[in-house]
């Protein structure tokens, strides 16, 4: 992987030249890998881990008037619950800066962003839509939450306008709406490969009883044996996890790996179970999904040296610092989502033509490098992210392979 770049930021505001612009025209199509990857910055806000589900709106307050940023030919929707209650209006607001502050670094676009403040409903939401619509929006970024994306797909989708949604549920990405988030399916492929890489052929796993653990199973069992491996055992495990524990512990004589997908203080309570159920998580490689980018995680004893796929923590640490310097405060995670949505259609506008957001060319195989690394879309709507593989250690995580520079065939 290309190394990270020191980006520098305007007091002002004003848009920027060097690196940061090219920062932003790494999302060309086919364009080199240039300030790829991203981590997670622990906070104690529940938007601080990317690879969590986006939590449901609180009550409302009364909805911001729509807004405009920028001044170019191409017309840009972005729905965000700015009024939405609690952390997800604040989220809002930091993707909203992080929106402005692409349209900045990017210099000049010709792209005009159609703020919409969807009041953290799927009505707020559609009616946010129907609005950029007949404004002459001619894509669609957001919304947030999972909800509130089928709405705004019954708009978009008669008018023939695509959208990238931000929300992780990949059930609602479909034709016409495309996820620019972390889907668990990422993780899983990725540290499957890398342990199959590593020499590691026979997998236990444990996973939660709820949404999140389905989406793990459903990649984690096609994913072992393509790579070559088996899964000797697999279990799932509700508040209960003791039960679940020991029957894996008896079963990890004949496994090389044991998957946990959980995180925090959930994942060092499986830990520990397996341990009093008499396993030794010494004599076998631990992995996990970019959920263990936790600091419970790096403080426990038992899960030293386990293994996790993730963004790099590179670019996430250069963004933070821009938009500090511009905003005066910290981003919120998911802000990095907003930055790259803007950044990628404003590279689009630029070098596409008429058909710069048709489905082939929001496909291209070749993918995207934004902030937070490597991207592509699927036809399915999903996406695929290049991650890093990072080693869990005491204060924090250790890159121990890079994120990929291209995408393999």
């Amino acid at each position: 992987m290309v190394g990270p770049r020191r980006l520098k930021s305007s007091r002002s505001g004003a848009p920027l030249s060097g690196a940061t612009r090219r920062t932003a025209l790494g999302l060309l199509l086919g364009a080199p890998l240039l300030s790829a990857c991203a981590g997670v910055q622990q906070s104690l806000s529940q938007f601080s881990n990317p690879f969590s589900s986006s939590p449901s709106p609180g009550p409302a307050g009364p909805p911001q008037q729509a807004a405009v940023a920028g001044t170019g030919g191409v017309k840009v929707g972005l729905i965000l619950p700015l009024s939405a209650a609690g952390n997800a209006g604040l989220a809002a607001q930091s993707m909203r800066n992080a929106a402005e502050m692409a349209l900045a670094e990017f210099q000049n676009p010709n792209i005009q962003l159609l703020i919409k403040d969807d009041n953290g409903t799927p009505q707020g939401a559609q009616q946010g839509a129907q609005q950029a619509v007949e404004e002459g929006a001619e894509i669609v970024l957001g919304p947030l939450f999972a909800q509130s994306v089928p709405a705004v797909a019954q708009v978009t989708r008669a008018r023939g306008v695509s959208v990238i949604a931000f929300s992780t549920d990949s059930s609602i990405a479909g034709r016409g709406v495309y996820l620019l988030s972390f889907l668990p399916e990422s993780d899983v492929n990725r540290i499957v490969e890398y342990s199959a890489s590593i020499g590691k052929r026979s997998f236990a796993a444990l996973v939660p009883d709820n949404a999140y653990g389905n989406v793990v199973e459903a990649a984690l069992k096609p994913a072992v044996p393509r790579r070559g491996g088996r899964i000797v055992a697999f279990e799932r495990y509700g508040a209960d996890r003791a039960t679940a524990a020991r029957t894996v512990a008896q079963q990890l004589g004949g496994a090389d790996a044991l998957f946990i997908a959980d995180d925090g203080d959930a994942v060092v309570a499986v830990a520990d179970a397996l341990t009093a159920a008499g396993a030794n998580l010494r004599n076998i490689q631990l992995l996990g999904t970019g959920l263990w980018d936790n600091p419970r995680v790096y403080s426990s004893p038992a899960l030293q040296g386990g293994l996790y796929a993730a963004p790099d923590p590179a670019g996430f640490r250069a963004f933070a610092g821009r938009y500090r310097t511009k905003y005066g405060g910290e981003p919120v995670r998911t802000a990095t989502l907003a930055y790259d949505a803007v950044a990628l259609v404003a590279a689009l506008a630029r070098t596409q033509g008429g058909q710069r957001f048709s489905a082939d060319v929001l496909t291209n195989p070749s993918g995207f490098a934004g902030i937070d690394g490597l991207f592509r879309f699927r036809a399915d709507g999903t996406n695929e992210r290049g991650l890093a593989v990072m080693k869990v250690a005491q204060g924090g995580g250790v890159a121990v392979a890079g994120s990929p520079r291209s995408f393999g065939a």
